[in-house]
């Protein structure tokens, strides 16, 4: 009996040896459905990858553009700045400028009201001239206005 279980184990073991080596080879023989699924699935992985391909070219060229865009407003910054230092030094500058010539001019305009009023005497013609207003224009017969 004991040999009897022995060659029926013997044979049993033979049988997984084969059956895993025919697993292990696999079989040449596809169902055509089958087939045609794998052929489209093959074709879409492949069209999938050029696809992929051609994303990921674009992410870098994008990634590419903002790095220099990047760099563009980073620069643009730094000119702003210096820019509004510059304004700010100017206004600054201006102002000084500016009350300099508020506290220089009324001393100017006072010395000059002086000097005229010095200078310059009235006399009597010089001053009924001014005063007078000339004639009205009597000829205003071309520049007559009328309702038609």
């Amino acid at each position: 009996m004991m040999t009897m279980y022995c060659v029926s184990m013997q044979r049993l073991s033979t049988a997984l040896a084969c059956g895993l080596m025919l697993s292990l080879v696999g079989c040449d023989y596809w169902p055509p459905a089958l087939q045609a699924q794998i052929e489209q699935l093959r074709s879409e992985t492949q069209t999938l990858a050029m696809e992929k391909a051609q994303l990921q070219g674009q992410v870098m060229d994008l990634s590419k553009a903002k790095q220099e865009y990047q760099s563009e407003v980073d620069e643009l910054s730094r000119m702003n700045q210096e820019k509004t230092a510059m304004v700010m030094g100017l206004k600054k500058q201006l102002d000084r400028v500016r009350t300099k010539a508020l506290k220089a001019r009324p001393s100017k305009l006072t010395q000059r009201k002086a000097t005229t009023k010095a200078t310059v005497k009235p006399s009597g013609k010089a001053a009924q001239k001014s005063t007078r207003k000339a004639p009205p224009n009597r000829n205003s017969g071309s520049k007559s206005v009328g309702s038609r």
